[in-house]
């Protein structure tokens, strides 16, 4: 189960947050494939803790051999006991936790796997909903503290316990009233942990929201910093800014203060329980109940927990942080996953575009994708979809691609195209209607390119290997000559063992675009759905982007959102979007000559410029 984050703002729909009974279950759950592991770890460590507490009661013995003025000979055998528990401790203290540490990086790799692979399944709108800072909060800094607190925190605090555990026993067995005494100080540390834990859990929470929202105001700014500087907002967001980054101090301050009380609270606990033990020896003595050794190896055995129970009641601290982080992390996890498939097999299609299509719909929405055989036609039927309440974008569209038909998708800005063009690709769901696209058979059916392309770090050969990583170097030439990026590929210093992307060799926007569409042409999807993939080139290179894409969808149905009208000339059908409907459909020339919506585009796109003929 999860709750829904608090917004920072009312612009934002901060993803989910997990309860902490849903917590608890999730990591059970991850934990489970390595019961054995954890087993065998806590089993060492419960060994060397038992082994350490012969310490106390060797030091009470030669206490008590000196007080008894015994010969100086009989100090040899505790010495030398002394020396051998401490070798034997910390041999087993080592291999104890080295298994727990192993232990928490397998279930702190399974937890990040779970969550990039339902990262990536989330629907594009929800993304936009909760904003980019969430998100990138959630895989930094929540992942972050996880990680700390398992390379830390976990194991420290499975010794801790093991130590407490272990020393209120052996107390008990030198004498029962040595262990009352002794529990004195409980009181007093559990009243402390409760003070804290009711603070901590949603102190954290609030801190880890707030973070994410700076995140999220500072990507606004320094991403549309031309747009901030040309409406002159700068005074504006950098008070947007300061605002969010003193409410995230704010809460970390309290957390600091919540934290200096918690330490002092339990300086009292263990002074209250130590001069309690002491006092229980001293009566103990005179009545010649127990020796001076061993009211000695009692008030050693407790000054022995100071630094246990402190670290398990300081670890709280850590414990609390990742757990927040943690609840953040099986919110995303926990989110509903996407259950009937979709266009069949979607492959990496190279970086974040082109995109693959994911492989199911998320089953609270209405629209599912049924399958059809591999070249049949796509189909829309009475698609419709909004970002919330409010907020439609499409109305009842329903569209359909024959095999091998190039449809461009045209319209003002905000008519709906993208909107549709995601939802045919199957990265976005619809409110509602239904979408028929074809099944690959061992390749991805449909592949999404968009504007916004990514070329990751890696040779160029490895960047174009995402869409096909069987693929060999001839595949990847004869796919880079088809998109007419040969040239230029064999060009560079390495030619396709090229470095690119962050640190590498940078490519210009229209060579990124045609690595995306090389990346395109590898992958061989049935369907291709081009949105606005040419429009990052500029008009210099935008003719020859547009030859590189209709290259890459030959043979290939393909729906086109057209950036330039150009691109429509050569589409075999023209479909007009206006306020999210359909207004117009038909080959271009039949639409200029209407004198309807299309032909208004067009003499506005147009101009003066001689119109092309397909």
């Amino acid at each position: 189960m999860t709750t829904p984050s608090r917004p920072a703002d009312d612009s934002a729909e901060l993803l989910p947050v997990a309860t902490p009974a849903r917590t608890r279950a999730a990591l059970r759950a991850l934990v489970r494939p390595d019961r054995g592991l954890a087993l065998t770890g806590i089993g060492v460590l419960v060994a060397a803790t038992a082994v350490g507490l012969l310490v106390q009661p060797l030091l009470g013995r030669i206490v008590d051999i000196v007080a008894d003025g015994r010969p100086a000979g009989d100090l040899t055998l505790p010495v030398v006991l002394l020396v051998a528990v401490a070798a034997v401790q910390g041999v087993t203290t080592t291999i104890g936790l080295t298994r727990i540490a192993r232990l928490g990086e397998t279930v702190l790799a399974r937890l990040r796997e779970r969550f990039v692979e339902r990262a990536l399944d989330l629907p594009a709108d929800r993304l936009e909903r909760a904003g980019a800072g969430d998100l990138t909060a959630r895989v930094t800094g929540d992942v972050a503290r996880v990680a700390e607190a398992v390379r830390s925190a976990l194991p420290e605090m499975a010794r801790s316990v093991l130590a407490i555990v272990l020393t209120l026993g052996a107390l008990a067995l030198l004498d029962v009233r040595f262990l009352l005494a002794a529990l004195l100080a409980v009181p007093v540390q559990l009243l402390t942990a409760r003070w804290y834990v009711n603070r901590a859990l949603t102190l954290y929470a609030d801190q880890r929201v707030a973070n994410g929202a700076q995140q999220q105001q500072l990507l606004e700014t320094i991403g549309g910093a031309v747009t901030v500087r040309g409406h002159r907002l700068e005074e504006q967001h950098t008070e947007r800014a300061a605002g969010r980054s003193r409410k995230a101090v704010e809460l970390t301050m309290r957390s600091v203060n919540l934290v200096l009380g918690f330490y002092g609270r339990l300086h009292i606990a263990e002074y209250i329980g130590l001069a309690a033990v002491l006092i229980a020896g001293f009566w103990l003595v005179r009545d010649g109940a127990v020796s001076i050794g061993t009211a000695t190896a009692a008030a050693l055995y407790f000054h022995s927990l100071f630094g246990p129970v402190n670290a398990a009641l300081v670890l709280l601290d850590d414990a609390q942080s990742a757990a927040a982080g943690l609840a953040r992390l099986v919110g995303v996890t926990d989110l509903a996953r996407p259950a009937e498939p979709v266009a069949g097999k979607a492959g990496p299609a190279g970086g974040a575009e082109p995109t693959p299509v994911p492989q199911q719909t998320v089953p609270q929405q209405t629209g599912p994708r049924r399958r059809t055989a591999t070249g049949a036609a796509v189909a829309a039927d009475a698609v419709s979809h909004a970002y919330g309440p409010g907020r439609p974008v499409l109305h009842d569209v329903s569209l359909t691609l024959r095999p091998g038909e190039h449809v461009a998708l045209v319209g003002t800005s905000g008519a709906g195209k993208s909107t549709l063009a995601r939802i045919v690709a199957g990265v976005q769901q619809p409110t509602a209607g239904t979408v028929t696209a074809p099944a690959g058979a061992g390749e991805p059916s449909v592949v999404l390119v968009t504007q916004e392309v990514h070329v990751f770090t890696g040779s160029l050969a490895e960047d174009l290997r995402l869409a096909r990583p069987e693929a060999t170097d001839a595949d990847l030439r004869a796919a880079l000559a088809t998109v007419h990026a040969l040239d230029w590929a064999e060009a560079l210093p390495d030619g396709l063992d090229t470095v690119v992307g962050e640190g590498g060799h940078r490519l210009d926007p229209a060579r990124a675009q045609q690595l995306a569409l090389a990346r395109l042409v590898l992958a061989g999807p049935a369907l291709a759905v081009l949105d606005e993939a040419t429009a990052e080139a500029g008009s210099a290179g935008a003719r020859a982007l547009e030859r590189s894409a209709e290259a890459a969808l030959a043979g290939r149905t393909a729906l086109i959102v057209a950036h330039r009208l150009t691109q429509a000339v050569a589409a075999d059908r023209v479909v007009v979007l206006e306020a999210g409907r359909v207004v117009e459909s038909g080959p271009h020339d039949e639409l200029r000559d209407a004198d309807g919506p299309y032909a208004a585009l067009w003499r506005a796109w147009s101009g003066s410029r001689t119109a092309p003929h397909p």
